[in-house]
């Protein structure tokens, strides 16, 4: 068996086998493109998400306020009303923890 990955545009990945008995390509399954980004300011839902995703063995990439983002841009990028941790996949935002959680269910990654 041979696996084929194609990148998309947007940052997801399409992964493709390759069946000897039909001879044809076959859609093994949607996979997400790393790096993720994640948007920290430490707190313990950050922590949580951080965790979650090594525990998944996905490739993270933190960013963390005062270091690499002020609240201010923090707020622009995002909104007024929206809370730490936001989690962006390749280009796509995803949301806060829970949509992240809700997220990797739909897509069977949990």
């Amino acid at each position: 068996m041979t696996r084929y990955d194609i990148i998309h545009k947007d940052g997801s990945e399409t992964s493709y086998v390759w069946c000897d008995k039909t001879k044809q390509m076959v859609v093994k399954e949607e996979t997400i493109m790393g790096p993720i980004v994640l948007y920290s300011n430490g707190n313990q839902e950050c922590e949580r998400a951080r965790t979650l995703l090594e525990t998944l063995n996905i490739q993270i990439q933190e960013y963390r306020l005062g270091n690499h983002f002020t609240e201010r841009s923090f707020r622009s990028e995002f909104g007024g009303e929206a809370e730490y941790p936001q989690v962006a996949i390749g280009y796509k935002h995803i949301g806060g923890l829970k949509d992240t959680l809700h997220y990797f269910q739909e897509n069977n990654l949990l």
